[in-house]
C-alpha cells in the first residue's frame, strides 16, 4: 500500500519545455545583473572565475550544479514576485495531488532545482498555491538523483519505508536509482515531453493513470 509519494518536476508535474522555454532564458538574461548586485552571494563561493562564463557554460550543458541551481532560484524568485513568471503544471496534477493529500498520502518533491525554486514554482501556478499539499521538498543537497543513496537519505528524513513509497519521474536513470533503494517506481510518459518509455518501470501517461495503477484516492 502506497503511503508516501515522491515526485520529480520536469516532465512529471511540469512540461520540460517550461524550464527551457521560460525559466532558463529568464535566468540567463539576468545573470550579469545578479553578479553585479549580489557579488557576495554564498553560492558564488563554489563558482570558479570567470564566474559569468562558468555559469553560462553550466547552463548550456544543463549541469545539475547546486551553486547554479541556487543562483537561478534567486533570480526566479524576483520574477515570480513581480509577476513576470508563472509556474506551469499539467492540468491533471493539482486535482490528483489534492485527492492524494486528502486521502492521507504524504507528498514530497525531489528535483535538481533548488528547494527555493521548487517552492516558487508551486506557489505561483494558474491553479493557485499548491505548496501546502507537500510535506517537504528535496534537492541535490541530499545527493544526485541518479544515486540510490539519495533516496535512502530522503526515506530517513521523512521517516518512510521503501516498500510503501512511490517515486514518480520521467527519467529512467532516476527511476533505476530509486528502485535500487527499494522504492516503487512509475515513469511518466507524457506525449508533450516526448519521453522514451522504459520497460523496467511501471508506465503512466498522467497522474490519473498513477491513481488507477496504484489504487490511490481519486476525486
Amino acid at each position: 500500500m502506497i503511503r508516501s509519494i515522491i515526485t520529480d518536476i520536469e516532465g512529471t508535474t511540469t512540461p520540460i519545455s517550461f524550464v527551457h522555454r521560460v525559466l532558463f532564458p529568464y535566468a540567463r538574461e539576468r545573470l550579469p545583473d545578479f553578479l553585479q548586485f549580489s557579488p557576495e552571494h554564498p553560492a558564488l563561493i563554489n563558482v570558479p572565475k570567470p564566474r559569468l562564463e562558468t555559469l553560462i557554460k553550466w547552463m548550456d550543458r544543463d549541469e545539475k550544479k547546486t551553486a547554479l541551481k541556487s543562483i537561478q532560484g534567486e533570480i526566479w524568485k524576483g520574477g515570480f514576485a513581480n509577476g513576470h513568471l508563472k509556474g506551469e503544471v499539467y492540468a491533471d496534477v493539482p486535482p490528483a495531488l489534492q485527492s492524494w493529500s486528502h486521502g492521507g498520502i504524504n507528498l514530497y518533491i525531489y528535483s535538481s532545482g533548488s528547494v527555493d525554486a521548487q517552492r516558487l514554482l508551486f506557489s505561483h501556478t494558474a491553479y493557485g498555491d499548491l505548496t501546502g499539499m507537500f510535506k517537504a521538498f528535496f534537492d541535490t543537497n541530499v545527493g544526485s538523483k541518479k544515486e540510490s543513496n539519495s533516496y535512502l537519505k530522503i526515506l530517513a528524513a521523512i521517516g518512510g519505508q521503501a516498500g510503501d513509497t512511490l517515486f514518480l519521474s520521467d527519467a529512467a536513470a532516476e527511476l533505476d536509482a530509486a528502485s535500487a533503494a527499494g522504492l516503487s517506481t512509475c515513469q511518466l510518459v507524457r506525449p508533450e515531453d516526448k519521453t522514451v518509455p522504459c520497460n523496467r518501470h511501471q508506465l503512466a501517461h498522467d497522474f490519473y493513470d498513477v491513481s488507477n495503477l496504484y489504487g490511490l484516492p481519486r476525486e
